[in-house]
């Protein structure tokens, strides 16, 4: 089985961008305000690159294969393997595997689970949404929302 067959399941299912999302864990659940969002991605997914001012973004790669970019250096990783972003570093990704991937991210505050939320919108089932080019007017939607919530866009996705 594919990943692009594979149901995630969670207590929310949203569709955030072209990738479908499920909120595993809240960061209103504990008291630590521990986030779990499972991602799944389409080939060639790209978010911006982006700083997190105040929360580290750890991503653990459950399916498929992704390059990231930290801080200017490149690292190839795949199943089974976890990366971090610290705070105040500059990092985006590209899934790189032609079936996409499905990844966890996690994070200790609601800033990237808050935008996430705002940004998205309900998924009508458990599969990826439409693929859509984001319009002019998508990006400065995402752009305030991300920067409203201790997120900012310092550059394009990767190429």
């Amino acid at each position: 089985m594919t990943m692009i067959n594979r149901t995630i399941a969670g207590k929310e299912l949203l569709w955030f961008n072209n990738t479908l999302v499920a909120i595993q864990v809240s960061s209103a659940d504990g008291e630590d305000g521990i986030c779990v969002i499972e991602h799944r991605l389409p080939h060639g997914d790209s978010p911006p690159l982006h700083v997190h001012r105040n929360e580290d973004e750890v991503f653990h790669i459950l399916e498929g294969r992704m390059r990231f970019q930290i801080n200017g250096h490149e690292r190839i990783v795949g199943a089974g393997e976890t990366v971090i972003a610290p705070k105040g570093l500059p990092h985006t990704f590209k899934v790189e595997s032609p079936e996409g991937a499905r990844t966890l991210t996690v994070t200790r505050g609601s800033d990237f689970e808050t935008m996430v939320r705002l940004a998205s919108r309900a998924a009508k089932g458990p599969e990826l949404p439409p693929l859509a080019q984001p319009t002019p007017e998508m990006v400065e939607g995402l752009t305030r929302l991300c920067a409203e919530n201790g997120i900012d866009i310092v550059g394009p996705p990767m190429g």
